[in-house]
């Protein structure tokens, strides 16, 4: 992705951009506050999702998936190049295990780009097992299970330490399907106990991100089910441990926006899985279904984080979790990343004081005409304006497509590869 592109791009539609850019400029309150905010704010992309995605019927590739990690890299490059908003790749492990962690290290350097939070997976029985995790890992009846379990978690914080990452993910298939099937005290503890050992092994300067999800693959129990039980495992094991949110591990029309304040008051908010879902787990393009959701979410965020002193763009961790089952991966996610900014970039726009004294007064349809001020907002002006002192392009997906990046993925990669971890 060469800059001269980029910028021959900008500068042939700067002037429409000024004329859009002014008109929202002109209402918004510490225009340069915002814009900087705008431009510090960046999203890690998750390196299983480089690849298309799939359900247990099918999966039709796109042609040009990345055949390995340091192909990975250069996707994610080439998206950061664009919106200079993703400057950073969560692996999951043991799909995309680093074999030279200085070498892999330095190809992500080349593209500006560090290590976000690393991934476990005991979901799944890899090759040369040992032992299956069929019936659970952290916690399964079996402590041999279990000790295997602990032992990848740990040996994935070490991946993590090579590559100067600072936080472990966990999120567990752990549940039952039928009544009767386990027991559920003794599988929450075990999962503590096995949690501990995990949390144990973590250097000093690690936090250990704690995921749920109220169904699936199992459906009958999950042993992590939801935000409370996540919240007490945390509680139980220390400072380091906190809960992770991904939007599409709750059931239909939970209120996301309260459970992420109450988290983040109580100090035990990691960050974020970003998609989005009609019915369950969907993994969909971020903001393609409820964006109104999603700003309501990220006005909780930043009253919160501003309540804390936090730093928006690290206080806690950003990340995209999502499937392109018949999307371009590339364009989704640069898709996801402008929706994840669009909402921060509206809920930067809450007229704070107003929002306060109207609730104070409980004025309730103030409070709300307040609130969807902000969200009818089109920031979009102001997410370019952003991307272009960052040296990114006006219109990212605009730019990919005319440059045919896809095509030229496809010819050099061919049109039958398949990423790993798919």
């Amino acid at each position: 992705m060469e800059q001269h592109k980029i910028d021959e791009y900008n500068q042939q539609h700067l002037k429409d951009h000024k004329r859009k850019f002014d008109f929202v400029a002109e209402d918004v309150a510490n225009l340069d506050g915002v814009l900087q905010k705008l431009r510090a704010f960046n999203i890690a992309i998750p390196s299983w999702a480089l690849g298309t995605g799939g359900t247990r019927f099918g999966r039709f590739s796109g042609g040009g998936e990345p055949r390995n990690l340091e192909e990975k890299i250069t996707d994610v490059g080439t998206i950061h190049a664009l919106n200079r908003s993703s400057n950073s790749i969560s692996l999951h492990i043991p799909w995309d295990i680093p074999d030279n962690a200085t070498a892999i290290k330095a190809h992500a350097a080349q593209y500006s780009l560090h290590f976000d939070a690393v991934n476990s997976n005991t979901f799944q029985d890899q090759k040369d097992q040992k032992l299956s995790y069929k019936f659970g890992s952290l916690h399964h009846t079996d402590k041999a299970v279990r000790d295997q379990a602990v032992a990848h978690n740990i040996e994935v914080i070490k991946y993590g330490v090579e590559l100067g990452s600072n936080a472990l993910s966990v999120w567990l298939s752990d549940g039952s399907n039928f009544p009767g099937q386990l027991n559920f005290r003794k599988a929450f503890q075990n999962t503590l106990d096995s949690l501990q050992q995990i949390y144990d092994a973590l250097p000093d300067d690690w936090k250990v991100w704690i995921e749920y999800k109220p169904f699936e693959p199992n459906f009958y129990s999950t042993t992590i089910g939801d935000w409370g039980q996540s919240h007490l495992l945390a509680s139980k094991l220390g400072k380091k441990a906190l809960t992770l949110v991904d939007l599409g591990h709750h059931l239909p029309n939970t209120n996301i926006e309260q459970i992420v304040s109450l988290l983040l008051m109580e100090e035990k908010l990691a960050g974020f899985h970003f998609n989005d879902s009609k019915y369950g787990d969907d993994d969909l393009t971020v903001g393609s279904i409820n964006p109104y959701q999603l700003f309501l979410i990220f006005n909780e965020l930043v009253e919160g984080m501003d309540a804390r002193g936090l730093n928006h763009a690290n206080g806690i961790g950003w990340m995209i979790d999502a499937s392109h089952n018949v999307k371009d991966p590339i364009e989704d996610l640069i898709q996801s990343v402008e929706a994840i900014k669009i909402a921060y970039a509206q809920a930067l726009l809450v007229d704070t004081k107003a929002l306060i004294d109207a609730q104070q007064n409980n004025d309730v349809a103030k409070a709300q005409e307040i609130l969807q001020t902000a969200y009818r907002t089109d920031v979009r002006p102001l997410l370019a304006e952003a991307r272009l002192r960052e040296g990114g392009a006006l219109s990212p997906i605009a730019v990919y497509r005319d440059l045919q990046v896809r095509a030229g993925l496809i010819k050099e990669r061919g049109d039958k590869t398949q990423a790993t971890g798919l």
